[in-house]
């Protein structure tokens, strides 16, 4: 039985970050380039705890438009990661979409 669990938390810790690692640099094709950044007047304030790292504002791409999502404090998901900020690339046409992501 014992042998069971370890197996299928393997099988899932495995089937996970494959799953990550194939959504990193993939990016999603869009019909526009983003807005302008918004721009937030004064300051973040103080992190809420020890730990936290501020996180800028963004634009994402749901639901098939554009949403800003506003700066924040946050925990890393583990030691020593860093925050990529989401970006954009012109394709042909179109552009290429890269959601923000730990690495």
């Amino acid at each position: 039985m014992r042998l069971k669990k370890v197996v299928a938390i393997v099988v899932l810790l495995v089937g996970t970050s494959l799953t990550a690692s194939a959504r990193v640099g993939v990016g999603v094709v869009v019909g526009t380039a983003p807005p302008a950044p918004v721009v937030v007047a004064g300051p973040v304030g103080v992190a809420p705890g020890p730990g936290y790292v501020w996180v800028d504002g963004y634009w994402d791409w749901v639901g098939g438009g554009w949403v800003w999502v506003p700066g924040r404090w946050v925990l890393p998901p583990r030691p020593r990661a860093v925050w990529v900020a989401p970006y954009y690339r012109p394709d042909h046409d179109r552009f290429r979409y890269y959601r923000g992501h730990w690495r």
